[in-house]
């Protein structure tokens, strides 16, 4: 053991003639503790409630969605699909047609995005067909009257149940209504089913009728609006993109999973940001309550310093002692945040410290998820902070002049 951490260890154990300087370490141990395993533990719930929104996203919304100015025809489609069978890590495929739409009960209308989607195909791309809580996911025709999925809220908003019929009317179907007295075109349907997503902008605004359907409604024979894809691994989605943007010629568009909710990804990054700044502050002033502690054992060690000069010690080992000292301490408070830290997680896993209402959350507690790199950046800015804190009364205690600190005492 080199002697400058020999005597950095002693300061910090030993017994100080000022006994303000021992509760100002321990001050400083506590504070980094605490602020360590707050940044942490506030980490790990943004992670789980990034994990939850994920899962609830994925769940429903394709991996990959491929789009085209002014839609997919059939050749293009039949090439685009060529290309994803070839694709190891594409599990399926699924072409849609969506557009706006009104749909109208006996006792209400809403305007929604309404989506064809082939009833045979759309399980191996989107979970749709599992978050069904009411009847059947059956996209049928039968005598002019189609098969409709509602949202939980847009079908309580309209009044409907499995079963009950709605009209649809599409932006097209008043082409043909030029005069007062034309009647735009309306479409019935029957309600075959209710999902709900626990996404409020899906289950209010989002219905399923069959690609057929969609077809006539929207007057696009032959032409979909885009093919949604679904991955083996969710995390190779840029990389797939990529290679189908090298593959597919054209003016085509595709968005990953993560492209389609980048505004809501990116406002949660902010405040993920923002949350790690704040509880940042409270490492910080245990940072200063630090520093204040190793000036003052700058100068109640006045005379070892002095000592250890004429003996030989250098500036660099005078800086060395209290760096290593301002170190030690910041060590000691991360160690032990990172424990308290662990800890509380694994509780928080375990026991539900800190349950949410289940009829009004669809989980049953604070989620919390663990990430290795937290752990590392929160340790490196603990770090970073305790190595400021005691670069300066480190210099402090190098620019003592051996004769003067020695007569002074």
């Amino acid at each position: 053991m080199k002697f400058e951490t020999f005597i950095a260890r002693r300061y910090l154990a030993s017994k100080r003639k000022v006994q303000f300087i021992t509760i100002i370490s321990f001050v400083s141990i506590t504070g980094i503790t605490v602020g360590v395993a707050a940044l942490l533990i506030v980490l790990s719930v943004f992670n789980g409630f990034t994990g939850i929104v994920t899962s609830i996203l994925v769940g429903f919304d394709p991996h990959i969605r491929i789009e085209q100015k002014g839609g997919i025809d059939l050749s293009s489609y039949k090439t685009i699909v060529s290309i994803l069978s070839k694709e190891k890590s594409v599990t399926g495929y699924s072409p849609f047609i969506s557009g706006k739409g009104m749909i109208i009960s006996s006792t209400a209308n809403k305007v929604v995005f309404i989506k064809g989607v082939d009833d045979e195909k759309v399980g191996e791309v989107s979970g749709v067909k599992e978050k069904i809580v009411l009847g059947k996911f059956e996209l049928k025709e039968s005598h002019d009257v189609g098969s409709i999925v509602l949202g939980l809220t847009l079908a309580d908003r309209l009044g409907a149940i499995v079963g009950d019929e709605v009209a649809v009317v599409s932006p097209y179907a008043f082409s043909g209504a030029i005069t007062p007295f034309s009647q735009p075109t309306t479409y019935r349907f029957k309600v075959a089913g209710i999902y709900e997503s626990n996404n409020k902008e899906y289950d209010g605004h989002y219905a399923f009728i069959s690609l057929a359907v969609a077809e006539r409604i929207f007057e696009k024979q032959n032409i979909f609006t885009g093919i949604e894809v679904r991955l083996s691994n969710i995390n190779q989605s840029n990389n797939v993109k990529a290679e189908l943007l090298k593959k597919i010629s054209g003016n085509i568009d595709i968005f990953t999973w993560y492209d389609l909710h980048a505004d809501l990804y990116s406002m949660m990054q902010i405040e993920r940001w923002v949350a790690y700044i704040l509880l940042s502050l409270i490492i910080l002033v245990a940072s200063f309550n630090m520093l204040g502690s190793l000036m003052m054992t700058v100068i109640e060690k006045r005379r070892d310093i002095g000592v250890l000069q004429s003996m030989g010690a250098t500036q660099k080992s005078i800086v060395k002692i209290f760096m290593f000292e301002g170190l030690l301490i910041g060590a000691v408070g991360t160690a032990l945040g990172i424990g308290l830290g662990l800890l509380l997680i694994f509780l928080q896993q375990t026991y539900h410290l800190f349950p949410l209402d289940p009829s009004v959350y669809i989980i049953p507690a604070i989620p919390v998820e663990i990430h290795i790199i937290d752990f590392f950046t929160v340790a490196v800015a603990s770090m970073l902070l305790s190595f400021i804190a005691s670069y300066y009364p480190a210099k402090r205690a190098s620019k003592i002049v051996p004769i003067e600190s020695i007569r002074w005492e």
